[in-house]
């Protein structure tokens, strides 16, 4: 069984962040892009991390190998808060449509 290290993991995170930050074309594609395209791919991958959640809880209740509890509960954990800023965005869109619905014209 191996051990994650956290330090290891934050320092990833950060050098990918990074990248992602500086990639060529990120900027236009997302001038680009409208903001219903931007929800909807916010939902996939909300998605996607869920159901990665639940390849690898499922592997593991299974018994592979391969598959290391720390990391099932990493993903678990990244699926979870990923629903839940979902969730957050969803609320604050609704309160702002009703905002607006309620201007006097």
């Amino acid at each position: 069984m191996t051990t994650i290290n956290i330090d290891h993991i934050l320092a990833q995170m950060r050098t990918m962040s990074a990248q992602a930050a500086s990639a060529p074309g990120v900027a236009e594609e997302s001038v680009g892009a409208s903001f219903g395209d931007l929800l909807s791919q916010s939902i996939n991958q909300v998605n996607e991390t869920q159901q990665h959640a639940g390849e690898l809880k499922r592997a593991f209740e299974l018994g592979e190998q391969d598959v290391d509890l720390a990391e099932v509960m990493v993903a678990v954990q990244k699926s979870s808060l990923s629903f839940e800023t979902m969730l957050q965005v969803r609320n604050k869109l609704v309160d702002a449509y009703k905002e607006v619905m309620n201007m006097p014209i």
